[in-house]
């Protein structure tokens, strides 16, 4: 049966969970697909291409149809969407951070993160800035995520501190502890909701839309 692209993202996405992003190479994945490089090559020109779309596997079904419930907790899913797509696969924040070529599921996820603020009153210039801005939250938040699984058991931030000989204040040394004792959810739950709630602040201050101005003139 002929290599089909659907095949090597999806070999691309085993590997990944198997050998982590930086073992990740053209020709390890011809191996694993037992096909010769140039196989790959027919369907994606360079690692970077091929990266781009395994990017836009992982957050496949982000732009799914939302519930019917207001605005913030749509905000609030979408994020949640985001941060266990990521998860779902090994360095999964990591490359889908480094693609510059969004694909189809990318482009529906923004464009349904825009629909909802616009739905809010915010012009679509703002709520394309706060998509983004959403979007690095999360992605920023489950890069740290993933990259804390990846240190060793015996890590411990005070000794590496103490190696730099550097001195902290005990509000830092409080911070660092409830950082690295706090299960990742509730901190990404809680950095959501202070994003959601700043939208809300944001929103109230909107003008209402021309036909509803007109109607509380009328009123």
């Amino acid at each position: 049966m002929p290599l089909r692209k659907s095949d090597v993202v999806e070999e691309a996405l085993r590997f990944l969970d198997a050998e982590g992003l930086d073992q990740l190479t053209m020709r390890k994945l011809s191996a694993a697909l037992n096909v010769q490089g140039g196989a790959l090559y027919r369907h994606f020109p360079n690692k970077e291409a091929l990266l781009d779309a395994v990017a836009d596997k992982i957050v496949e079904g982000i732009g799914d149809p939302l519930p019917n419930v207001s605005w913030p907790e749509q905000i609030q899913i979408l994020g949640n969407r985001l941060r266990t797509a990521l998860l779902s696969h090994r360095d999964g924040a990591n490359v889908v951070a480094g693609t510059f070529a969004p694909g189809a599921n990318t482009i529906i996820g923004s464009d349904m993160a825009v629909q909802v603020l616009c739905g809010a009153g915010l012009p679509p210039a703002q709520a394309g800035w706060m998509s983004f801005a959403l979007f690095y939250y999360v992605l920023g938040h489950t890069i740290e995520e993933q990259a804390q699984l990846r240190l060793p058991p015996d890590h411990d931030w005070r000794v590496h501190t103490e190696r730099l000989n550097v001195k902290v204040s005990p509000q830092y040394a409080a911070a660092l502890d409830s950082l690295t004792g706090t299960d990742p959810a509730e901190r990404f739950d809680y950095g959501l909701n202070v994003f959601i709630d700043g939208l809300c602040r944001l929103q109230a201050t909107l003008p209402p839309p021309q036909g509803e101005a007109a109607r509380q003139a009328a009123s």
